[in-house]
């Protein structure tokens, strides 16, 4: 089994980046493999919206014209069983990086050809607020809405603060656990 984790943070090692690596201890002690990929390390452009109507091939054929890293880490959400998209809080939103690769995965997926290996896949979304703290909750919100609207089967969304990343990093590792069973088993279905 295989899960793709993606996150939206600049810094690994930072507050997203911790509780990203908490809920990976978790799917490893499932014995369950997880790729990192840092959407900051990619090259991922902004949606153009091609042509005078604000679509393209997006739309028409579910794919898209941009040549980046865009469709190399779509791929891998196709070959994984499970995805986990977490993202610093900004502005109680997601991350710009973040922001730019869900913008074009929702537009691909408005196409049959685009939900090939993503429609009804589970996902988790962690949000994770620094600096005051505030803004976590909504940011969920705005996240499970921009995946659930790609398809994907949202099983969870975590809001984190600053002040309870600790106590969050033991709930997400057991969440990495459980997430590992929900797809082994097919519960997240029912």
């Amino acid at each position: 089994m295989k899960i793709i984790a993606i996150s939206g943070s600049r810094n690994p090692e930072g507050k997203t980046g911790m509780a990203v690596e908490a809920f990976c201890k978790g799917v490893e002690v499932k014995k369950a493999q997880i790729e990192k990929v840092f959407l900051a390390e990619k090259n991922i452009e902004r949606c153009r919206q091609c042509n005078a109507s604000g679509w393209g091939i997006c739309r028409t054929e579910g794919r898209c014209t941009i040549e980046d890293d865009f469709f190399s880490i779509v791929d891998k959400i196709r070959q994984a069983d499970g995805v986990l998209f977490a993202t610093p809080v900004y502005f109680s939103d997601i991350s710009e990086s973040m922001k730019a690769f869900l913008d074009r995965m929702r537009r691909i997926t408005r196409n049959e050809n685009g939900l090939i290996g993503i429609s009804e896949k589970p996902a988790i979304g962690i949000c994770v607020a620094g600096g005051g703290g505030g803004g976590s909750v909504m940011c969920c919100f705005f996240l499970e809405r921009i995946i659930s609207g790609c398809t994907f089967t949202v099983i969870d969304m975590i809001p984190c603060r600053r002040q309870n990343l600790a106590l969050k990093q033991k709930i997400l590792s057991i969440t990495g656990e459980w997430f590992v069973e929900q797809i082994l088993t097919g519960d997240y279905k029912k």
